[in-house]
């Protein structure tokens, strides 16, 4: 089918509809802007075109966009700082200065000095290039680190001697989402990679990984394969080595399952080969998730919630690693996650310490205790109600840890905390200066169509009446076990200062209560996601926070895929919708990305019960004609290898097709960006992204931007 402007009916280009569709156990699945699948066809690049032409036309008449992008420059002129990794006295952290692009990996000497050694800016001053991951040697003398190209996430992997700055080895590719665990001394280390194209079935190149022992120096193609071999394609695994090198724990999760299997290996062992480990099973075949850590002190600490849908962290010896062996140190809590844990067991202190952090109703607390029994000792003073992450110590022992903090108006601020005299003080905040606007955020609990109880954050300006019809933006993810907390976010504030409401709602599908909040919202199970949602919306309007008229939804990702579903269930709710990464065809998602890897968390279109899930909200296969859809703005990016951009295509093309609504107030646009992926991007794109999407709702609501 050719593609002919001169034909196209105005003002959206014109698609190339067939009669495509799927028989899939005796049902038929139409499927009419498949040739929108290809991105390389000459018809689909034709109306790729036309659509950015349309965009631009669209854009250009948005008078709050210049405005925006300003103010997201000055609030991203925070800049950022990263939680320190110690060895020894070397550190190492990540910083970003009110003008760079991109974060920088630094490291501090033993006398003081800092250098920078990876800089992403520096490396490729197109900015297209992240830093994924990095991991220093035990000794802290080599740094593994991988980075990507294009926003493609493909990370590879080269390691550098930290004193020279000079790369010793690598690169090796196909390490997207590689853990790296040195072994003492620095001459080995355990990784994950996939094995090459050409030893995989076609299309299946983005699975089939397996764990490796690399010595340094030699042909990465000659490593050692260790584990994986006769698993599921899809799986993901962790992998790690004790301080003191004797054990190594690996884990294995099948896609994105909140599942997997975890072993140990005693490398100390007689006779024990670093590349042939003895795996022992410690939990394999449960329903639940595990992570293993040898102390210190030698005990293997448990995290794991079997049994704990909260978590809970237990404790035994790590030659007896099973379930019926362990000790709860830190029992799950009624109503707190636990997230993460840190061991101070230094000699100065009186007694070892165990720091706990836990999110409770999406509000984080770090509490101290007994490592020896569990018990409180007292409660971490954080400096508001936010988010913790990143918690950490000295690995070589001590009495000091690092945490990272930030709320809806702090950016990132590390904190240390001292055990020997309890204190919590600021050990680096983000190197900007920068003037953050007056807001309130308040927790408010509603109840979604089958009573549950769902909390959510609204932040709207200070001052003047708490409650007004406001132009407002509603936000949410709800899966994959991802909590929405507390944060800095230049768009927040950015919309708020300007006179409108966001909202932040905490959908079941994430972890704020649990793993049972997560499966409340998983696959046969995700209409919850939705019900969430619009309860959410409908609150914000009933409570006097907005109108019908003044509600915008945003989401990405997974949350694109819930704006998606929410414009076409509940379409005249919402006035205009920001969608951004997403998932919409959900007959067809396992067939591109890594879509094959989300199935426990959606369902299979191979299985007729699970088909019928998919297509009981699945967005594409929901559009109907002659409904006044809200005005919708589609935002794809080309290096995206998770979401691939045809459902953006396939479902904006049935949208500007089906919609009654005038196209010139309510329309239908995609903005398709070049060399940037599905995360981490350069701050400048990020500013020009989130102004597009800002002042597109602020034209759509009427908030007027001086």
């Amino acid at each position: 089918m050719a593609f002919d402007a001169s034909t196209s009916p105005q003002p959206y280009p014109s698609a190339p509809r067939g009669d495509d569709a799927d028989v899939l156990h005796g049902i038929t699945v139409p499927d009419p802007y498949r040739a929108l699948e290809d991105e390389d066809d000459p018809v689909t690049q034709a109306w790729s075109k036309a659509q950015r032409v349309l965009f631009d036309e669209h854009r250009a008449g948005w008078p709050a966009r210049a405005a925006f992008a300003g103010r997201l420059a000055q609030l991203l002129r925070a800049g950022s700082v990263g939680t320190p990794a110690w060895r020894d006295e070397r550190v190492f952290h990540t910083r970003r200065t009110p003008d760079q692009e991109h974060a920088v990996l630094l490291t501090v000497d033993p006398d003081g000095t800092e250098r920078a050694l990876v800089d992403p800016g520096a490396i490729d001053p197109s900015g297209a290039t992240t830093l994924d991951a990095w991991q220093p040697s035990k000794e802290g003398a080599l740094l593994a680190y991988q980075l990507s190209e294009g926003g493609t996430e493909e990370s590879v992997l080269r390691v550098l001697d930290v004193a020279t700055g000079e790369v010793v080895d690598g690169p090796i590719d196909r390490a997207r989402y590689s853990p790296v665990a040195w072994l003492p001394g620095g001459e080995a280390f355990y990784y994950v990679r996939r094995l090459p194209k050409d030893a995989v079935p076609e299309g299946e190149d983005q699975f089939h990984r397996r764990v490796y022992l690399h010595r340094l120096g030699t042909d990465p193609a000659g490593d050692i394969e260790i584990f994986g071999d006769g698993m599921d394609k899809t799986n993901y695994y962790g992998v790690s080595v004790s301080r003191d090198g004797r054990w190594l724990t690996v884990s294995a999760a099948q896609g994105t399952a909140p599942r997997n299997d975890v072993w140990i290996a005693d490398l100390g062992a007689d006779g024990a080969d670093p590349a042939r480990p003895e795996l022992r099973p410690v939990v394999v075949g449960q329903d639940a998730k595990t992570g293993l850590h040898v102390g210190r002190d030698g005990r293997l600490y448990v995290w794991t919630d079997l049994d704990a849908p909260r978590g809970r962290l237990a404790v035994t010896d790590p030659t007896t690693p099973e379930p019926e062996h362990w000790r709860d140190l830190l029992p799950e809590d009624s109503e707190a996650v636990l997230e993460d844990f840190a061991l101070l067991d230094g000699a100065e202190l009186d007694a070892p310490v165990l720091l706990a952090s836990r999110t409770r109703h999406a509000v984080s607390e770090v509490t101290a205790h007994s490592l020896a029994t569990g018990e409180v000792l007292h409660q971490l003073e954080l400096p508001g109600i936010g988010s913790v992450g990143g918690l950490s110590e000295r690995p070589e022992g001590g009495h000091e840890a690092w945490l990272a903090y930030t709320d809806h108006t702090v950016p990132v601020r590390i904190l240390h905390y001292d055990a020997r005299s309890r204190t919590v003080s600021t050990w680096a905040d983000a190197p900007g200066l920068v003037d953050v606007p007056a807001v309130r955020s308040e927790q408010v609990t509603y109840r979604s169509k089958d009573g549950t109880e769902v909390r959510m954050v609204v932040v709207s300006p200070a001052g003047g009446a708490a409650r007004q019809p406001r132009p407002a933006v509603l936000y949410g993810y709800g899966g994959f076990n991802i909590a929405l907390t507390p944060a800095y976010s230049a768009s927040i504030l950015a919309w708020v200062e300007a006179g409108g409401v966001w909202a932040v709602a905490n959908l079941r599908g994430g972890s704020e209560e649990g793993e049972q909040w997560h499966r409340a919202g998983m696959r046969e199970h995700k209409q919850n996601v939705f019900d969430d949602f619009h309860a959410a919306a409908e609150y914000l309007v009933a409570e006097g926070w907005t109108t019908p008229d003044q509600l915008a939804i945003f989401g990405g990702s997974n949350g694109g895929l819930l704006v998606g579903a929410a414009l076409t269930q509940r379409p005249e709710l919402y006035r205009a919708v920001v969608c951004s990464a997403p998932l919409l065809d959900m007959v067809r998602y396992e067939k591109f990305g890594l879509g094959e890897s989300w199935n426990d968390e959606y369902g299979t279109a191979a299985d007729p019960v699970e088909l019928g899930w998919l297509l009981g909200y699945s967005p594409y296969h929901h559009v109907r004609d002659g409904v006044e859809y809200p005005s919708v703005l589609f935002t794809v990016f080309d290096g995206d290898s998770r979401v691939d951009t045809l459902h953006a295509r396939k479902m904006a093309a049935a949208l500007q097709a089906a919609t009654s609504g005038d196209p010139a107030t309510r329309p239908i646009l995609l903005r398709a960006e070049a060399n940037v992926g599905h995360g981490a991007r350069a701050v400048s794109r990020t500013v020009d992204l989130s102004a597009d999407q800002l002042a597109f709702v602020a034209a759509q609501l009427g908030l007027e931007v001086r």
